[in-house]
């Protein structure tokens, strides 16, 4: 467990557990109904299904487009982006250099909630 989590709200637990476990390569460290987890080296990201978020703050609006953008640097940027498509992510623009210094590639999960993958 780390001190910080990331939660990503999600309409299928387990479709999005599937989607995360191949991109990150790795299995989740935790796995029950109503949360899935996985070590991000420092920080935890955490789904959660919609439902039960809005069980627990029912003024949270829900709706369509992006959510949230997870942003990850890996040495392994490449391989993780190439796997985020091959797990049926959608493409949205390849790893290029960005304009604050970093190369950067960006696909979108089944949930709207942008990847972006940055060589580290």
């Amino acid at each position: 467990m780390h001190a910080s989590e990331l939660i990503l709200y999600v309409d299928d637990q387990h479709r999005a557990a599937e989607f995360y476990a191949k991109v990150l390569g790795a299995p989740p460290t935790l796995d029950v109904p109503g949360m899935t987890e996985f070590d991000l080296g420092g920080a935890t990201l955490g789904l959660m299904p919609m439902q039960n978020i809005l069980e627990f703050l029912p003024a949270v609006v829900t709706g369509q487009g992006q959510r949230c953008e997870l942003y990850l640097r890996r040495p392994d940027a490449d391989a993780l982006l190439a796997r985020a498509v091959a797990a049926g992510g959608q493409l949205l623009q390849p790893i290029s250099a960005r304009t604050w210094g970093e190369d950067v590639g960006y696909a979108l999960d089944a949930d709207g909630h942008v990847l972006a993958v940055a060589r580290a």
